[in-house]
């Protein structure tokens, strides 16, 4: 019996950032990183490869690549390229080795190209709700019910009157 081959996703990240309402848009290198560790995650848990693409914007770079282990990277597009450019030439290349691609974007360009040469399409709010469904279900499979102290631990606590009192007088001089 053969082992069922990997699912490859394609995101297009900033087409996610965008619908993913946790993710802090006032700073994409954040919100950037947040998505990654995010489907890193994600793929590991339901066993799919992912690359996730972002437009490099007006740079003058080469094409940049980030690979995170044998199932994950992220691809930053090189100068004249975005996103939409890099996933349709991904799709092709993946498409000769037969595998099972899906497309999250929800750019109506890229979803004409990607059909025509067989990958399926998930919109991004699709995907979104998706991702958090299955870390939900993480969540209560690997921490069950977990009920959080009612009261606050704090140093102040855990040390004896004698250091308090030292560290207090430590603190109040200047």
């Amino acid at each position: 019996m053969s082992k069922k081959k990997r699912e490859y996703y394609l995101v297009d990240g900033y087409n996610l950032i965008h619908v993913w309402k946790e993710l802090n848009t006032e700073d994409f290198a954040t919100a950037r990183d947040q998505l990654t560790n995010i489907l890193i995650e994600y793929g590991a848990y339901e066993k799919f490869d992912i690359t996730l693409v972002f437009d490099a914007g007006s740079t003058e770079e080469e094409e940049h690549v980030e690979i995170y282990g044998d199932h994950f990277k992220v691809i930053y597009s090189g100068f004249g390229e975005t996103a939409d450019n890099v996933i349709e030439r991904l799709v092709y290349e993946l498409v000769k080795q037969r595998k099972e691609i899906h497309i999250v974007s929800s750019d109506a360009v890229i979803e004409s190209v990607i059909l025509g040469a067989g990958a399926y399409r998930h919109p991004s709010r699709e995907f979104y709700r998706a991702v958090k469904r299955v870390k939900e279900h993480i969540r209560k499979e690997y921490l069950g019910n977990v009920t959080l102290p009612v009261v606050r631990s704090e140093v102040g606590d855990q040390i004896d009157d004698n250091v308090f009192a030292k560290l207090e007088k430590l603190r109040r001089q200047k």
